[in-house]
């Protein structure tokens, strides 16, 4: 497989032909806006991002990266779906928020640019791609020796079938249905050991839980649905 394959076109076309709900915090993204503040959060508590070169990869309409150049990062965000990118490039314009966007694959980057940013993010992208070990292998080469990696994807676990499809999906309808496919998810323990065979030393892992009564996010030991890890490189 080639890094240009490391995609399913299908899943390009399903959320290129959505992009233009990709800001609406009411719309068929309105869990990646409630949930972005958590993100900004894990990730602050690792390290600092002021100032810090960062890649968003698999950024979509540019939610995180935004969220990251507002606190003083140097961007770049990076996705195979033009028509998301072409969004988040208006948007940008539209808040004033300032990052460098680019159609290019993380394994196609990582060759281009390694060991060249601080900090790297892939975001709710694992699940999304036919092989998530390349995609993890490629963060590990893009960031420099101390810097950190950051991850977060769905659990194989019957309760992530049960809340992140059956009750996102079709009873509650926070996400478009078809967003996920089960059998893609990611058990942490295969994560933890991509991670390991890339180089990347585990930082933390914690669960994201969705309270419906609320409609909040919120972080904590419970892993069976969402999660988030934190990695380091291993220093040269």
């Amino acid at each position: 497989m080639t890094s240009t394959e490391n995609v399913h076109q299908h899943e390009i076309h399903k959320f290129g032909s959505q992009a233009e709900h990709w800001w609406d915090p009411d719309g068929d993204f309105m869990t990646l806006h409630a949930v972005n503040p958590l993100r900004l959060q894990f990730i602050h508590a690792y390290t600092e991002v002021e100032g810090k070169r960062i890649v968003d990869v698999g950024c979509g309409g540019g939610i995180l990266s935004e969220g990251l150049a507002r606190l003083g990062a140097d961007v770049l965000g990076i996705d195979l779906g033009e028509e998301l990118l072409d969004i988040a490039d208006l948007h940008g314009i539209e808040s004033g928020t300032k990052v460098n966007y680019r159609k290019i694959s993380v394994e196609a980057l990582a060759e281009e640019q390694a060991a060249s940013f601080d900090v790297v993010t892939c975001m709710e992208m694992l699940e999304h791609v036919p092989n998530p070990l390349s995609v993890v292998k490629a963060c590990a080469k893009l960031v420099k020796p101390g810097g950190k990696v950051f991850f977060s994807t769905l659990n194989r676990h019957p309760k992530a079938y049960l809340l992140a499809i059956v009750a996102a999906e079709h009873v509650l309808r926070m996400i478009p249905k078809g967003t996920h496919d089960y059998n893609t998810f990611i058990k942490p323990s295969e994560l933890g050991r991509w991670a390991r065979e890339a180089g990347l030393d585990l930082l933390g892992m914690e669960g994201v839980s969705y309270h419906p009564l609320t409609r909040q996010f919120s972080l904590g030991r419970d892993m069976d649905v969402n999660y988030m890890a934190s990695f380091a490189r291993t220093e040269a």
